[in-house]
């Protein structure tokens, strides 16, 4: 072996054991600070004489994680779903008091509302919901024969939960705290330096098809992730919260900065592959100082801030040289060409010279209120998915406590309870009963070892310290399958199971019957709540959500060309964004359904922008009464078209946007909506796009499925 060869092989030996002992260390630290929230919860609550201690200490290996942000994230929405779960038992059990059937259908129904709400939240506003669910059902069951006392069983509840949530948040970070902020800075830098590299690297003009798709799905899941660590870090950071406006504007020019550059590349292709090389290369030409203004060192925060003037000096420069560089062609359609290119690529200068302000601003010392402009994320929901998801539970509840009355089942009220908090829990997952029959496994080990635990071990022992010692051995090994992805459902379950059938009270009791039966309702309820997920499938995940899923996306189109303007930009961007990003989770990458979305998102976007750009060129210098109809009739036309496409309503749109350019060239004073147009008009025309299958003697493109 050379002595060149061995000195490059030591720094990536060296490299990769110190990244195994780092995520060694950060797996023992989890485990660690879990299994002390979990066991300073359950002495806190002993000493303070709680009714079911087992419930603060259940609380914190569900909220564990090893990002303390996220921690408290969680334990914020798991507080609000305590509060809103126990109110709601109160008035539930307050109309029904004495009307038991009535009561469960009642608490079946909140149960199933709350399931649905889950699946339209990302994060951990859904599991306030699922909290607000199950919250109920353990506040109003045990007391079901005994209505007054559901006000004690809510006070219980609450208190048990919020110093599970309390001592979790504290020792998180208290303890070794890993900062979500580090996380959401190092996010917002890879963004930054992705997009602006890639715009850099773009300078010689035309980029192929596929590299722009993955481009689109690398700037799509940036923009998400970006605002989901957002609206995580708030709780966890003064700095963040104070920031967070600021943020969300940073991702918002991100995306509008990514739409326009899309839209610029897609133009020169199409120009490229029509032959019309000379309006392609001169708008090349114009582009070049935007390469040149990127050759310098790209990173986020204060270091951009050297970008700014020559993004300045590099729009200075475009508009200089732009007449020159039109009056080198001489043919009408180049000249068309190029104009609606120099346009496109004006506005594309200005979005990202926003975006790089905005990073420079985000490292100011100080924020000042009021400083950025409010923005909002919004998200593609679907209501008809959370209607299923409401039925599903709703009915899973109904079946469970009519088996419960029917049978007289002591533990059937256990039962129900914890398929109460599972088809809840997982009913915003795409494939729940996977994930619902790993935990019963989990579930099962745990109970096992529980019985071993609590009748060979814990009989043994006295005092709290000893109980410490005596059920450590047992619940290591599942906390620490949590810290791992492929197992965390399994270890989840585990800890879950070990903990509630050990039902740690300050009087322990040891009652093999009582045990085993419990441990049958709790298999049963989980059992149930996969039954459920099977009988009705959930939306998440399926064919027919991401058919309505890409219904919606082309409905966007629509969006811009009929909603009301203000904030109608961020509202696109944001909407498209979280839909293509839903898409593609549930989609096989590299599927012919995976290469419609990306085309079908392309198209959207592109087609979106350039709507919503003309309407606002519309109200600011005003249309003529003449031209409206001719530019309502091609906005009209259009959001059909996208809504439901044929081919028919293809011809129509195409039709309608060429009348409106002949109808626009009429009237010198609206010359300006003819870049708009024409823009909208070429990706009409695309052959190599989704919407060749619309075109008249075109065949389906190879290279693309379409799926409806």
């Amino acid at each position: 072996m050379s002595a060149s060869t061995a000195s490059t092989r030591v720094p990536l030996t060296r490299d990769v054991l110190a990244n195994t002992l780092r995520e060694e260390a950060s797996v023992w630290l989890f485990v660690a600070k879990t299994l002390t929230a979990l066991f300073v919860a359950g002495w806190i609550a002993m000493r303070v004489d709680l009714p079911a201690p087992s419930t603060a200490m259940i609380t914190t290996l569900i909220v564990a994680n090893r990002q303390s942000g996220l921690v408290l994230a969680k334990s914020f929405y798991r507080t609000l779903g305590t509060f809103a779960g126990a109110f709601g038992a109160i008035a539930i059990m307050a109309t029904f008091p004495q009307q038991r059937d009535l009561l469960l259908v009642a608490l079946s129904l909140w149960i199933g509302l709350c399931a649905g709400g889950a699946t339209l939240y990302r994060n951990f506003k859904a599991y306030a919901f699922v909290l607000a669910g199950y919250t109920a059902a353990i506040v109003a069951i045990p007391v079901i024969d005994n209505p007054p006392g559901v006000f004690d069983s809510a006070v219980a509840r609450l208190s048990e939960v919020l110093l599970g949530v309390l001592v979790s948040g504290v020792i998180s970070d208290v303890v070794f705290p890993s900062r979500m902020r580090d996380v959401l800075r190092r996010t917002a830098r890879d963004q930054f330096a992705h997009f602006l590299g890639f715009v850099r690297d773009s300078v010689g003009g035309a980029i192929p098809r596929e590299s722009m798709e993955k481009a689109h799905l690398r700037f799509v899941r940036a923009s998400v992730t970006l605002e989901d660590l957002r609206s995580s870090v708030i709780f966890a950071d003064a700095d963040a919260r104070a920031r967070s406006n600021q943020m969300r504007l940073f991702n918002q020019r991100f995306m509008a900065a990514s739409t326009s550059f899309q839209s610029l590349h897609h133009l020169i292709n199409r120009l490229k592959r029509a032959r019309r090389d000379r309006a392609a290369d001169t708008l090349i030409q114009l582009y070049r100082p935007i390469g040149e203004a990127l050759d310098a060192p790209i990173e986020a925060g204060s270091a951009a801030r050297i970008l700014l003037p020559r993004l300045t000096a590099a729009r200075d420069a475009i508009a200089s040289s732009r007449a020159a560089l039109r009056a080198t062609l001489d043919d009408a359609h180049d000249l068309r060409d190029f104009d609606t290119g120099a346009s496109l690529l004006r506005r594309f200068v200005d979005e990202l010279h926003d975006y790089v302000d905005t990073a420079v601003a985000l490292q100011a010392p100080r924020v000042i209120a009021g400083s950025a402009e409010r923005v909002r994320f919004d998200r593609g929901n679907d209501f008809v998915g959370a209607g299923i998801a409401t039925l599903r539970t709703t009915l899973a509840m109904l079946a469970l406590g009519v088996y419960w009355i029917e049978s007289a089942w002591p533990q059937g009220g256990g039962a129900m309870l914890n398929a109460t908090i599972f088809a809840g829990l997982f009913a915003t997952i795409p494939n729940p009963t996977r994930a619902t029959w790993e935990l019963t496994w989990g579930y099962f080990i745990g109970m096992v070892l529980g019985f071993v635990c609590n009748f060979f071990v814990l009989t043994q022992l006295e005092g709290y310290g000893l109980l410490v010692a005596g059920v450590f051995p047992f619940i290591v090994v599942g906390v620490m399958l949590m810290a791992s992805p492929r197992w965390a459902g399994l270890g989840l379950g585990w800890a879950l199971g070990l903990v509630y059938i050990l039902a740690f009270k300050n009087t322990q009791t040891y009652d093999p019957a009582h045990f085993i039966n419990d441990a049958v309702a709790q298999i049963v309820g989980l059992l149930a709540a996969a039954v459920s997920f099977i009988v009705i499938p959930p939306a998440i995940g399926s064919a027919w959500l991401r058919r309505r899923q890409l219904a919606r996306l082309r409905a966007q189109v629509a969006l811009a060309a009929e909603a009301p303007l203000p904030g109608l930009r961020h509202r696109f961007e944001s909407v498209n964004h979280d839909l293509v990003s839903q898409i593609a989770a549930q989609t096989e990458p590299g599927s012919s359904d995976s290469r419609a979305l990306f085309a079908w998102a392309l198209a959207v976007h592109e087609t979106g922008r350039a709507l919503i750009e003309l309407r606002h060129d519309m109200v600011r210098r005003g249309v003529p009464s003449t031209l409206k109809p001719y530019l309502d009739a091609a906005l009209r036309s259009l959001a059909r078209f996208y809504e439901k496409p044929d081919a028919p309503g293809y011809l129509l749109a195409r039709d309608a946007v060429a009348t409106a350019i002949a109808s626009v060239g009429e009237h010198d004073d609206s010359a300006h909506l003819i870049e708009h147009l024409h823009l909208v008009r070429m990706a009409l025309l695309d052959g190599e796009s989704i919407l060749a299958a619309y075109m008249p003697d075109t065949p389906l493109s190879k290279e693309i499925v379409h799926a409806t």
